[in-house]
């Protein structure tokens, strides 16, 4: 019995780890604030502060560029850097 469990919890995470690593990355250009809140380290706040500075500067030119959104530094960036993309 704990045989089978095992291999069904294992089977479990492997599925799940699978499905997480196979999203999509953001296109930080064209994302609404529920598709930006899904990123590491942005709630509410940080996705209006992105959508506002995009609309206010233009698209960004590079992932680099998210940076000049308050609240976004260095560290932030580096938590987030593999899920998104600028297109």
């Amino acid at each position: 019995m704990k045989t089978w469990r095992k291999l069904s919890l294992s089977l479990i995470l492997f599925c799940v780890v699978g499905a997480a690593a196979a999203v999509e990355p953001i296109n930080i250009n064209e994302a609404d604030a529920d598709t930006l809140q899904l990123l590491s380290g942005v709630g509410p706040a940080t996705a209006a502060a992105i959508i506002e500075d995009r609309e206010m500067n233009g698209p960004f030119d590079s992932v680099d560029g998210l940076t000049r959104v308050s609240g976004i530094g260095e560290v932030s960036l580096e938590q987030m850097r593999e899920s998104i993309v600028v297109e």
